[in-house]
């Protein structure tokens, strides 16, 4: 374009052909040329015309193909289809399969899991914690509960290696240490964001229970306690120790619905933050470490926003149906 404006403004200077040919480094021809479409269209004679292009190969049709053949099962031998086997079953070419995957946004390799609630109470037991996270009771305190057992205490090399494309990335040894494992109970205040938190050596319902005593403790004697927990086993038959707290609730979220439980939230961040990468010589330095990471966050702790809009079981959609209608 800029050649172009170039060669109008010599033929509008006056200039000869040859003259605005050899100023821009180019042939009479093409001074001609351009002169010629800015007389018939002015400005927008200067920009390229519409070609037609090779003759499509792989068009709707072949798409149309693709999308039909994902549904089938996959050749023998594989689990499920990949690129060069959808190309070899349809005799075309793989960039061509890799393209219409690309437009459609089908990611063969990429693997998402679900879970799909049977408790007969979903929705009952669901609305009764969402509520308590939307419309908690007055003057009563809601607090998700949950452990995040066995968390070994790993010792091996961690560092930066460069890879054979020339990025740098995080790696690790593949060989390591055992130390020992800890346990993690910990309490979020769903109104705060401040977390609660004891290591203990193991799980067992006595620890669960020795965690909510300093949880109680910690409360006015008055205050109702609203704590929310999933089904795991050392949470159930609490019935003395309910007895002897009445101002404590428990809600339990439904089976297979733990994800309602908002310290999940919090107990993904700690993972990603304080474990991944984390190489300790002994139990001793992995509890340092878990609770430097919550003297840290206690910092900067914030609620957490419920933002789902309504609770349901899983809802399975036959994607590829879709796109083919």
């Amino acid at each position: 374009m800029v050649e172009r404006a170039r060669i109008i403004l010599g033929c509008l200077a006056g200039r000869r052909v040859k003259q605005v040919a050899r100023a821009c480094h180019t042939r009479p021809n093409t001074v001609i040329k351009w002169r010629q479409r800015f007389a018939q269209r002015g400005l927008a004679g200067l920009r390229d015309q519409a070609r037609p292009g090779a003759k499509r190969v792989y068009g709707e049709a072949f798409r149309n193909r693709v999308l039909a053949l994902l549904e089938q099962p996959p050749p023998p031998g594989q689990a499920g289809w990949d690129g060069p086997a959808v190309a070899a079953a349809l005799n075309g070419s793989v960039h061509a399969v890799w393209r219409v995957l690309r437009q459609q946004g089908i990611c063969l390799q990429r693997q998402r899991s679900w879970c799909i609630s049977t408790d007969k109470e979903f929705a009952a037991k669901a609305a009764d914690i969402v509520g308590l996270y939307l419309n908690p009771p007055d003057k009563a305190l809601v607090i998700s509960v949950d452990e995040k057992p066995s968390i070994q205490a790993l010792e091996r090399r961690t560092g930066y290696v460069e890879t054979d494309s020339g990025k740098v990335v995080r790696a690790y040894k593949s060989t390591y240490k055992r130390h020992g494992t800890l346990n993690l109970f910990a309490a979020l205040q769903v109104a705060t964001g401040q977390v609660k938190a004891a290591i203990t050596h193991r799980k067992r319902r006595e620890e669960f229970l020795q965690f909510m005593d300093q949880v109680v403790a910690e409360s006015p004697p008055e205050q109702e306690l609203h704590v929310i927990l999933d089904n795991y086993c050392t949470h159930k038959k609490c019935h003395v120790w309910l007895a002897q707290h009445p101002q404590v609730h428990f809600h339990f979220t439904p089976t297979s619905a733990s994800w309602l439980n908002q310290v999940e939230i919090w107990f993904g961040i700690f993972s990603r933050k304080a474990l991944r990468g984390l190489s300790t010589r002994s139990t001793a330095e992995l509890r340092q470490a878990i609770e430097a990471f919550i003297g840290a966050y206690a910092e900067h702790a914030k609620p957490f926003k419920w933002k789902k809009r309504e609770v349901t079981g899983s809802q399975l959609r036959n994607t590829i149906v879709n796109l083919r209608n």
